[in-house]
């Protein structure tokens, strides 16, 4: 999570502690029906007051309604720098695209995955963290060669797109295979199974458990981990449908 980490740094995103407030603050604002509406507010104000899991039309993850994706959507969409950077990862997803999507179809995986590998990032294969992961899926060591990557001085595979995206596919479908949960995957991704199964145990009494239990342990799993899936969820729905957000076509096509 390069880029994010980078973001969540800066001091541009506020605590994430605020992010029911900013659920809140949509429902004590909304509009006069005369009163003009900004698209990113209009959008807000559709998962808001709609039901409590949003249309899972055009999904194959579940779509769950939670203030913290709703704080994100707001972030991504309207924050310029972050919007910025946004932007230039819809504008690198089609290069990438095919090739994950074919992937994931070969193993009967969520497409909706992909959104996993823009929050890490941001679609590009070369990208590096502080923590020494690299590429498009933002392997470890460790974990790349467990999946069975090259890396070393002369040869890194977690740079190859095709490569790193076979390992990790085969690393998140032993995660949802332990866990039940492609939430609870995206967690285990990020912060280790191990720590996410522990914390299950504790919690329910069980591993294995559903997408809202992500929620439910969600507090007791370090602030990174707290945002992952919300981010992941917020990078869908406006992909999905950047115009519904503010992007225009036009945004996205300069900017890089």
């Amino acid at each position: 999570m390069n880029r994010i980490n980078r973001i969540l740094k800066s001091g541009l995103v506020r605590n994430t502690a605020l992010a029911g407030v900013a659920g809140l603050a949509v429902l004590s604002t909304a509009p006069r029906a005369d009163a003009p509406v900004d698209p990113v507010t209009a959008a807000l104000i559709e998962d808001v007051f709609g039901p409590a899991q949003a249309s899972s039309t055009g999904w194959d993850l579940a779509n769950l309604n939670h203030a913290r994706v709703d704080s994100w959507v707001r972030t991504f969409s309207t924050n310029p720098k972050v919007r910025s950077n946004f932007a230039v990862w819809l504008e690198r997803k089609p290069k990438y695209e095919s090739m994950i999507s074919a992937k994931l179809s070969e193993r009967d995986m969520p497409q909706d995955l992909i959104y996993l590998a823009m929050i890490e990032s941001g679609f590009n294969p070369r990208a590096k963290s502080p923590a020494a992961a690299g590429g498009l899926w933002q392997f470890i060591s460790e974990t790349g060669k467990r999946y069975g990557l090259t890396v070393n001085k002369k040869v890194d595979e977690r740079n190859q797109p095709e490569k790193a995206t076979e390992a990790a596919l085969s690393y998140l479908s032993d995660l949802h295979d332990r866990f039940g949960s492609w939430y609870l995957a995206a967690a285990a991704y990020n912060t280790g199974e191990n720590r996410v199964g522990r914390i299950m145990r504790q919690v329910t009494g069980s591993e294995k458990g559903t997408d809202a239990d992500y929620y439910r342990i969600s507090n007791l799993l370090p602030k990174e981990t707290q945002n992952y899936v919300p981010m992941m969820i917020a990078a869908a729905r406006i992909s999905k449908n950047p115009a519904k957000y503010g992007f225009e076509s036009s945004e996205i096509s300069m900017a890089e």
